[in-house]
This record gives C-alpha cells, structure tokens and sequence, in this order.
C-alpha cells in the first residue's frame, strides 16, 4: 500500500563539513570502484561514499556474481580479472568472457583495491542532498552514522544507480520505457551449493508449490554453475515494479524471498536434489529506474546499428535483454555486434562538475538494457574518473574536456577500443 500524501516540511539545517577532497564519487558498484580508483591514479584526492557495508554493488550486494559477456575485456575490468579471476583471463581484448565469482572474494578484492588506491571509502553513508552554487556542486550531504555530514569537493561523479545527484541538482531525467513508464522487473539472486547427498526439499509457509517450468516467475530455468566448486548460481525470481520507488521496494523485498524458497523447492525436486539453499542475496537487485538526459542519449538504433562515436568511452556487444517489465513471464533478447557508448551520455549542460556513470546513464529504455550489465559500468567509471582529473588539470566544465586528452590517458592504461 502506498500512504504517500501531499503533505511537505521545510527542512533547514546547518550540516559539518566531515571531509574534502579533489573528486567525490557518490556509489560504489562497479562504475563508483573504477571511477574513484581512475582518479586516485590521476593524482587526484578521492572520497568513496558508499550507502552500504561493502563495496562492489550488484556484484556483491545482489549475488549477481557473473560477469555478463561484453566483447571488449579492457582497462580496470581486464586489471580485475588477471588479479582475481586469472582463469578466465582471454589472450586479446576482444574476446567475450562470463566469468563467475565469488561475491565475497569481490568483496575482499575492492576493499583491498582502495587501500592500495589511496582511496578514502566511508561505508554506511548514503546520499541525501547537493549543495549547489552558480551551476556546479560545492558538496553533497550524506546520511552517515554520526548524522547527517557535508563532503565537499571539486569534482562529482554520480554512481548511484539512480541518479541521484544528478537529480537532486536539478538535472531532467526519465524512468522506465517511453510510452507508459513501466521499468524491468527486479529479481533476488541466490546460491545453491552441492552437498554431494539428497537433502530434504523444504517449502515454508506462505511460500508457493511451482510444478513445473511454466510456473516459475519468469516461465525458465536461469542458472550457472561454471566453476568446479558445486556452487549454482540461480536468477530465477522476478518482480514487477520500479526499483527507485518505495512502496514497489518493499513489495519486492518480501515477495521475491518468498520466490527464492518457492524455486529452491522446485529446483531440489527437479534436477538438483542433492543442493541445498547456501546464499541469498542482502537484497534485491534493480535492473532500471532513472536515467538521466544528457548531451546525448543513446538509442535502440545506436545499439543495433552498431553506432560508433568520436567521443567513445566504453565498448559493449552485450544483447538487448529487456525482462518484461509488464509483469508477463518473457524476455527481449536480441543479439548486439557492438557499438559506442559517447561520453556526452555522462554529462549534462546544467551542472559544470558532475557526471553520471553506470546505468543511470542518458540512454532510453532498449538501449540501457543493453548498457547495463557490470563490465560496462567499470568501464565507463573509469572514463569518468580520468575525465574529472582533466577538467580539474585544464581548469574547464567536465562537458568541455579535451576528448583526444582523455583517450590517450585511458591508452596509456591499456583502454584499447575496437575500431
């Protein structure tokens, strides 16, 4: 039920300053991770804010511990790999790997990253505003465990998922698919390990009796189990609603759970009777919510066209992959040969120090299915963080960097696009 009403308050106070620095970035998942390491390795002074215990995001948080195939295994997402995930390592950059991890070892990879980085991390500190003075940010406020705390900085890099900066700082946006709205479906991940002997399938209460493949949430079987250590990773659930709205978030969080047991009963009776339920997910895992409208948006054409772009900062041939946000049990699946995702997505002309990476990018509803996925976001991330270290170098608006300056800095870092 939503109890929202039209009441509002005036809220005025006066926040500490609890730190500064040269780059704030705003959202630790896989752009947030890049873009603060980029800049750290620009010279830059940099503040990690991030609303949970752990860095990593869907990766970590969300058990979607896979890395979806992209065609173009470059720049800090190759660096990952070689350091983290060596078997999978491809000889060339352009041949697509699927690699599945642990989110835990992820975990453990990125906080040790960042002290290596030099990068300040404050865990438990989640964005509530901006402050905002002639077209730039001075600093955003964040709500932390000593109250609500001021981070100032020179440069800003919005990768909340959401938008969120971005939108607080008065920048237009849209949510969901052009004609009514709607957004993907959110799903719960979870983990099934093989304990090598039957187990006793268990369904609780409240909980639903799936008979078949046609019963499942989203009508198939989703699932990987690529490593030699009995782990199956399942993404089988699936919730209508948008993930950046309160009352579908907390139908989602109690509703997918319930999906989660429901599947594991079906799965121990069908294939899998000697697995048993090992992980899931601390919550649920948001696909779409906003994106933001910047100096270019990037489009279904574009991404079937295989659209190639001056100002490119990342590469993908990951396919359209639209769950269906209409509640029905099918999915837009449509194969990609690659394209160009331009920096102009990133940055908007109202605010001179902000940009946005990850997938609250400028990008309508078929294309940011496609964008989407985790090595993109590190990608682009790491374009980001180059890019505020350049616009603070040459003194000029993040929209006005020196595109011939940023992409040889990420050539010197083994970026190599695909002509």
């Amino acid at each position: 039920m939503n109890s929202k009403s039209n009441q509002t308050y005036e809220l005025e106070r006066s926040v500490s300053v609890y730190a500064s620095a040269d780059v704030i970035v705003i959202g630790g998942g896989p752009a947030g991770t890049a873009a603060a390491i980029n800049a750290a390795r620009c010279g830059k002074k940099v503040i990690l804010l991030e609303r949970s215990g752990q860095l990593g995001g869907m990766g970590t948080l969300g058990n979607v511990s896979v890395f979806m195939p992209i065609g173009n295994v470059t720049g800090i997402y190759r660096e990952m790999i070689s350091e983290v995930l060596t078997q999978y390592l491809p000889q060339h950059h352009d041949e697509s790997v699927s690699p599945q991890f642990s989110p835990f070892l992820l975990r453990h990879y990125l906080n040790e990253k960042m002290e290596k980085e030099q990068v300040q991390v404050c865990y438990h500190t989640e964005f509530v505003g901006v402050v905002k003075e002639e077209g730039r940010l001075k600093a955003v406020i964040a709500s932390t465990r000593e109250g609500l705390q001021a981070f100032e900085g020179k440069q800003f890099i919005d990768c909340t998922g959401d938008g969120r900066v971005a939108i607080d700082a008065g920048v237009p946006f849209t949510s969901g698919r052009e004609e009514d709205g709607l957004t993907q479906p959110m799903t719960l991940m979870f983990m099934m390990q093989n304990t090598g002997k039957p187990v006793i399938p268990l369904l609780p209460e409240g909980c639903y009796d799936y008979q078949s493949v046609e019963d499942l949430p989203q009508g198939r079987r989703l699932y990987w189990e690529r490593n030699d250590d009995g782990m199956l990773l399942v993404n089988m659930t699936r919730v209508k609603g948008n993930g950046a709205n309160i009352a579908d978030v907390n139908y989602a969080e109690t509703e997918a759970l319930r999906q989660v047991f429901s599947i594991v009963y079906y799965l121990q009776r069908n294939g899998y009777e000697t697995y048993t339920l090992s992980h899931v997910a601390g919550q649920v895992g948001v696909r779409e919510t906003n994106q933001i409208q910047g100096l270019y948006t990037l489009t279904e054409h574009d991404v079937v066209g295989g659209k190639r772009f001056t100002d490119v900062v990342a590469q993908t041939n990951y396919e359209i992959d639209i769950h269906s946000p209409d509640g029905k049990k099918t999915t837009d699946e449509r194969k990609v040969d690659g394209y160009d995702i331009p920096y102009r997505c990133m940055v908007s002309e109202l605010i001179s120090n902000l940009q946005v990476a990850g997938r609250a990018i400028s990008a309508t509803h078929v294309a940011m299915s496609s964008m989407r996925v985790q090595p993109t976001c590190y990608a682009m991330g790491q374009a980001a963080g180059m890019a505020a270290a350049i616009a603070m170098d040459s003194g000029c608006a993040i929209k006005d960097i020196s595109i011939e300056a940023l992409h040889g800095k990420l050539s010197e870092q083994n970026v190599i696009f695909r002509k």
